[in-house]
């Protein structure tokens, strides 16, 4: 037996097939080409479906490949097992109608035990159970010990996913132990416990399957050989786990060297040190076939991947960024077999650093508030946390959902998942929104987060809507420029500004930046990362340099209607509390001109009159006419004060407390309304659950709110027009119309019932003599399954020793009903087990007593054949 290093293994095998007259092909990309079915490259044969299926001739009819694979399944066991890895390699022989078992099985043992020089004796192969033809080969081509060929079931060695080319397979196994083995249940129980391991699989397409168990001979059956690298180098060196294969424990070696953290000495640093292992191989052969991070698809698989990463050298103590030196020993091992790894060396280090940067900004800040989160779990014995705050992670922190989940079940919690689906899903509906009004800009948003810490920028926009100031920034989409011209699309950047950035829920302003020279439309104001008021612009005509003195005027219009929608906000937290109870605390809002969305803590739905009251409350402060006013004040004061908002080290010693008398009192950096009377109405429109736990409430206030009502006034205009009463009436007419109706439905029933009755004799026609027992069995049609409870009832009635089945097909669909006599039942009938089968015939299923049941169907196509099958199925059960 040979100790052999991964890359030699890989080499010796692609030459012995390439002896064979196999053509080497190189691995194909992680990144499938014309296959909308996968990620990534998963399996060794996945990039060559188009060869087997036909779509395409392949470059020879005998191939053999190394190919790279990425799964993320089973992603939760890598680190944690011996043998879980998300990258890994599978060597491949295959053949596309060329040679078949007769050559392949001598093949496979020839290298395994004259190329590698495994001991015969250590070694097993299992075959399916009934694939004579494989074992014939393995006995007279090979000099395997037969007594070492165990057959196998379907479960084991027969491949096929569904209908189509499918069939048995043969593998070969070792014994990692001195232990004999000599039956298959001690092969079964050692494979099981991982003593005997397979490492080689022949699949031999040799049928087309309809998925049912009918399998018809392929014309020109196909080889699809699997060999796991790294499970075979784990072998051939003599290891007990992949991550100590020559190659892996490069890595890992370094990995300890970059942390000081000792492999051996702990199970958590080891489980750590052997995801960044792992994870790091991923990552890198990803980027080097051009994936790139993102927050979807294959890219978000590599985000996933370089995070957990970088999250457990974190864990390990390592400070700084490494991943994106640690990738030089991934390069440094498989370049010779992969070119492309030497070749964008430095392209894939700069990616994992740009993306380890980014993650290392947010970490720190994600990790303080994930552990802010899970004190709030505990001090409230909660084990979920809201999918409100997972999404907060991911959105504001970069944290993937994975990583969150696996911090937290590290503690003993869980995630709310689907609320978390739920915000991803409103986050991609506003980004393809905000993609319409906004996605101009063209420049890489990190343009925007190097602008100088020199450059100051101040809001003075609480109280003015319109002032001067210097220009000190301009962006366009290729970076920084001195000059922004007509019909450019940019950033720009001044000294002071009067428009408010989005943050605290509340969008931002828009507007007009202009001076003699130049005019430009605000789309939108935001804060960079490092908290500078950025306004997005499109130039109207004119242009402007850097330097410029301009006015920047906000559109007071629509700051007006988010200033309403602000104060409401406030209103509302408030009443809530007040209806619902003090448990309640919000957990997200969205303050717009158009409208205010308010999420908030709370088990249950609102009623009807919950609502009603909440309305009732917030336009009974409308009406008092409230001043509005802004304090500010020290943060203690502000607790002293009974203000409510979130008191963490986000908020300065002062902080602005906005107070609407003794309705609201909040910390709050918005725009408000300087009297509460100004809001003019507050309407609900809608009420739903987002999360477990949370609970969504979305309103409009002042001409939105009238429209609102008026829109629902013209529905009761329509509405009294169509049904010819006043609007008073509405109800009481619409309930009369439902009375009428289910009147008319009771009579429509009696006259089927009656109609259905009229045919009485034809159906006792039908009678037969079954085991001295009457059987009837009719179809009737239209005929519902009240009616046809009563037909059935007195057919049974007018006919002793009898048992009735009635079959009815009806809108579409067929009911079944069967009742029987009590001497029948006596005698062996049982309309139970007569319903069960007939269900079955026409798509249904049930069931009942000896003496009545009852069941549907979803063929009425096939219900003329399953009565006529009523009397075989009666004769079967009752002989």
């Amino acid at each position: 037996m040979k100790n052999m290093g991964l890359n030699e293994l890989r080499e010796a095998y692609l030459k012995f097939f390439e002896e064979k007259g196999h053509y080497r092909m190189p691995s194909f990309s992680l990144v499938p080409k014309n296959d909308k079915s996968l990620l990534l490259i998963n399996a060794g044969m996945a990039p060559l479906k188009p060869y087997f299926t036909g779509l395409q001739t392949p470059p020879s009819k005998r191939v053999t490949t190394c190919q790279k694979c990425v799964r993320t399944g089973d992603i939760e066991n890598v680190g944690i097992t011996s043998r879980h890895a998300t990258y890994f390699e599978m060597l491949g022989n295959f053949s596309f109608g060329d040679y078949f078992k007769k050559e392949v099985i001598p093949w496979a043992w020839e290298f395994v035990t004259e190329v590698l020089e495994l001991p015969k004796d250590k070694l097993f192969v299992t075959i399916y159970l009934e694939d004579d033809e494989a074992y014939k080969y393995w006995t007279e081509l090979t000099d395997v010990d037969p007594s070492h060929i165990f057959r196998l079931g379907k479960e084991d060695n027969f491949w096929e996913h569904g209908s189509g080319p499918c069939g048995p397979c043969t593998e070969i196994h070792f014994n990692r132990t001195d232990e004999e083995i000599n039956t298959v249940e001690e092969f079964l129980k050692a494979a099981d416990e991982d003593k005997v391991v397979e490492f080689w699989n022949s699949v031999f397409t040799q049928f087309d399957g309809d998925g049912k168990g009918n399998y018809t001979p392929l014309a020109n059956p196909n080889i699809d050989t699997g060999v796991g690298l790294e499970r075979l180098a784990t072998l051939m060196q003599g290891k007990n786990s992949i991550f100590e294969v020559d190659t892996m424990e490069n890595i890992l070696n370094e990995v300890c060297k970059i942390s000081g953290v000792k492999y051996g000495a702990d199970k958590k640093s080891d489980i750590s040190i052997r995801i960044i292992t792992d994870h790091i191989r991923s990552v890198t052969f990803l980027i080097s076939d051009d994936v790139m991070p993102s927050n979807e698809g294959r890219g978000y698989v590599l985000r996933r991947l370089l995070r957990r990463a970088a999250r457990h050298g974190k864990t390990l103590g390592i400070k700084d960024a490494f991943l994106c030196e640690l990738c030089d020993v991934v390069i440094n091992d498989s370049h010779k077999a992969y070119p492309e790894l030497m070749t964008k060396r430095e392209y894939i280090k700069k990616v994992i650093k740009n993306e380890e940067d980014k993650f290392r900004e947010t970490i720190d800040s994600g990790m303080d508030i994930l552990n802010g989160f899970i004190s709030e779990l505990k001090e409230n014995n909660s084990k979920i946390l809201s999918g409100s705050n997972a999404f907060k992670l991911y959105d504001t922190y970069g944290f993937p959902i994975e990583l969150t989940k696996e911090i937290l079940e590290d503690e003993g919690f869980s995630v709310d998942e689907d609320g978390f689906k739920d915000e991803m899903k409103e986050q991609k509906e506003r980004a393809r929104s905000a993609r319409k009004t906004s996605n101009y800009m063209g420049a890489d948003v990190k343009v925007l987060d190097m602008i100088s810490n020199d450059i100051e920028t101040v809001f003075d926009g609480y109280n003015n809507e319109v002032l001067d100031s210097e220009i000190k920034v301009l962006i366009d989409a290729e970076g920084f420029v001195d000059v922004l011209k007509s019909e450019d699309k940019g950033v720009i950047v001044t000294a002071v500004t009067p428009f408010y950035a989005e943050m605290g829920g509340q969008v931002g302003d828009t507007g007009f930046i202009y001076n003699d020279n130049f005019r430009a439309k605000v789309v939108d104001t935001k804060k960079n990362i490092g908290g500078k008021f950025v306004h997005f612009v499109e130039v109207i005509e004119g242009e402007v340099s850097v330097g410029d003195t301009v006015t920047l005027a906000i559109d007071s219009e629509r700051r007006e209607a988010i200033k309403k929608n602000h104060t409401a906000t406030h209103l509302l937290d408030a009443t809530l509390r007040t209806v619902l109870g003090s448990h309640v605390h919000q957990a997200g809002s969205l303050v717009k001109a158009d409208g205010l969305r308010f999420d908030f803590s709370h088990l249950e739905a609102l009623s009807h009159e919950e609502i009603m009251k909440v309305e009732e409350l917030i336009n009974d402060a409308i009406v008092s006419v409230t001043p509005v006013e802004t304090k500010i004040m020290s943060l203690q004061d502000a607790k002293e004060s009974g203000a409510i908002g979130i008191f963490d080290d986000k908020y300065a010693d002062e902080v602005r407390v906005v107070c609407a008398g003794e309705y609201s009192k909040e910390l709050c950096g918005g725009t408000h309304i300087e009297n509460i009377g100004k809001i003019g109405l507050f309407k609900i429109i809608s009420e739903s659950g987002v999360a477990a736990g949370v609970r969504r409430i979305e309103a409009v206030t002042g001409k939105d709110a009238y429209k609102v009502i008026n829109e629902k006034n013209d529905v009761l205009r329509e509405l009294s027009s169509k049904l010819k009463c006043s609007e008073k009436e509405i109800v009481s007419k619409i309930e009369n119309q439902i009375k009428e109706s289910k009147e008319k439905d009771k009579e429509i029933a009696v006259l089927k019932s009656k109609f259905a009755s009229m045919g009485i004799d034809d159906i006792i026609k039908s009678k037969k003599v079954v085991n001295d027992i009457n059987v009837i069995s009719y179809k009737v049609n239209d005929v519902d399954g009240e009616a046809l409870r009563n037909l059935c009832e007195q057919v049974r009635d007018k006919v002793e020793n009898s048992i009735v089945l009635l079959g009815s097909d009806i809108d579409g669909k067929v009911v079944l009903c069967s009742m029987a006599t009590k001497d029948a039942v006596s005698k062996g009938a049982h309309c139970g087990k007569l319903i069960k089968e007939v269900s079955a015939l026409v798509g249904g299923g049930g069931g009942g007593r000896p003496d009545m049941a009852q069941a549907g169907g979803k063929k009425p196509e096939n219900l003329g054949a399953a009565v006529e099958k009523v009397y075989e199925i009666v004769l079967n059960y009752t002989k």
